[in-house]
C-alpha cells in the first residue's frame, strides 16, 4: 500500500511538529502498528480465505515465532496461555500481541529484522498467494518500513535483510547505502560480515566491539582491492601499512595527492586510532573506558565512506 500525505502530515510538517532528531531507545505503538499492518498485508493474516495462502502466511509466521521463542528462552512470546506452542496456526497469535506490547525495543527490531528478512526472502517470490509481481510487492513493503521509521523519528533502516542504525538521514543516503552496494560483491563478504557486525554491536550497546568490527572491516576492505590489484602484501599488515601500499601504487591519482593531503591521516587515525584507544587494548584494573556513542556513530560512518571511497578509486584505476 502507498504511503499517503495525508493533510494532517501536511499540517503538522507547517507547524513544525516533525520529529527534528531520531530517537532509538522507543518504538511507537502507532509504527508497530503499521508494521502488523505491513505483515498482514503481505505475509498474510489470520483469516485467509485461500486455504494454501493461509498455510503459507502460518508457515512464516510460526517460524518466525519459533525463532524467537528459542532465543528468549520462552515458550511462548505473549501471556496468552490457551495457545499451543507446537500448533502452526497459533504463531500469528503469539507473535503480534508480543509484538505490540513488548517494552524491549531491541527484542521488538529482532522481530522486525526477522520478518522483513522472511518478506525479501520468500514473500518475494513469484507467485507467493498468487501473485505474480510478489517481489514488487515485497520491495514496496521494504520502502514503506523505512518510510514510517522516518515518519516517527525512529532511527532505523531496514537494509540488505539487517535492522541498522541511522544518525543522519542525508549520510545513510549518501554514504552508507552506496557502500553497501560495494560490500554486496563476494569477494567483499568478510568485509560486509564484518560491518554489519558493528552495526549490530553498537545497536545493543557494545560499543567497543563495534569500533574493532569497525577496524576489521578497513584492513578487509584494502586487503580485497590489494589482491584485486595483484599488489603485494603481508596478511597480518596493520591499517597503517596497508594505506601505504595503496597510496605507493597509485590507489590516489598524483593530481589529486595535493588535494587529498589530509586524507592519508584520516584513513589511518580515523578508524584505527579510535579504536586502538578505547578498544584495543585492556582496561586493566581499573574500569572500562567510556565510549560516546557520537564517536562510534562517527567510526561506523566513516568506515562506510571509507569502504565506498576506496572502491571508486580502485575502479577509476582500472579505467
Amino acid at each position: 500500500m502507498a504511503v499517503f500525505d495525508l493533510f494532517s502530515k501536511r499540517r503538522q510538517r507547517e507547524q513544525g511538529n516533525t520529529p527534528d532528531v531520531y530517537t532509538y531507545d522507543e518504538i511507537p505503538r502507532g509504527l508497530r502498528t503499521q508494521i502488523v499492518q505491513i505483515w498482514s498485508e503481505v505475509i498474510g493474516g489470520p483469516h485467509l480465505s485461500n486455504y494454501a495462502e493461509q498455510n503459507q502466511s502460518d508457515q512464516i509466521y510460526y517460524a518466525i515465532a519459533q525463532v524467537l521463542r528459542r532465543e528468549y528462552s520462552v515458550f511462548l512470546l505473549s501471556p496468552d496461555r490457551h495457545l499451543d506452542p507446537h500448533e502452526e496456526t497459533h504463531g500469528y497469535r503469539d507473535l503480534c500481541p508480543w509484538f505490540l506490547s513488548e517494552t524491549n525495543p531491541d527484542r521488538v527490531l529482532d522481530a522486525v529484522e526477522l520478518t522483513f528478512r522472511a518478506i525479501e526472502t520468500f514473500c518475494a517470490k513469484k507467485y507467493y498467494r498468487g501473485r505474480a509481481n510478489a517481489s514488487n510487492v515485497a520491495a514496496e513493503a521494504v520502502k514503506e518500513l523505512n518510510i514510517r521509521f522516518n515518519e516517527h523519528g525512529v532511527g532505523y533502516q531496514f537494509s540488505d535483510g539487517q535492522i541498522v542504525r541511522v544518525d543522519s538521514q542525508l549520510i545513510h543516503k549518501e554514504a552508507v547505502l552506496p557502500a553497501l552496494a560495494v560490500l554486496r560483491a563476494p569477494e567483499f563478504a568478510n568485509a560486509q560480515r564484518e560491518f554489519f557486525s558493528a552495526f549490530d554491536h553498537f545497536r545493543h550497546g557494545r560499543k567497543q566491539e563495534a569500533l574493532v568490527d569497525c577496524y576489521k572491516c578497513f584492513e578487509s576492505t584494502m586487503k580485497v582491492i590489494c589482491g584485486k590489484r595483484r599488489w603485494e602484501f603481508d596478511t597480518r599488515a596493520s591499517a597503517s601499512d596497508l594505506v601505504r601500499i595503496c597510496f605507493d601504487n597509485g590507489l590516489i591519482p598524483s593530481y589529486w595527492q595535493a588535494h587529498f593531503a589530509g586524507l592519508r591521516s584520516v584513513l589511518e587515525s580515523a578508524i584505527s586510532t579510535p579504536r586502538n584507544r578505547q578498544a584495543g587494548h585492556g582496561a586493566g584494573s581499573g574500569s572500562p573506558p567510556e565510549i560516546p556513542n557520537e564517536l562510534v556513530s562517527y567510526v561506523l560512518h566513516m568506515t562506510a565512506a571509507t569502504v565506498l571511497f576506496l572502491s571508486e578509486s580502485e575502479k577509476r584505476l582500472s579505467a
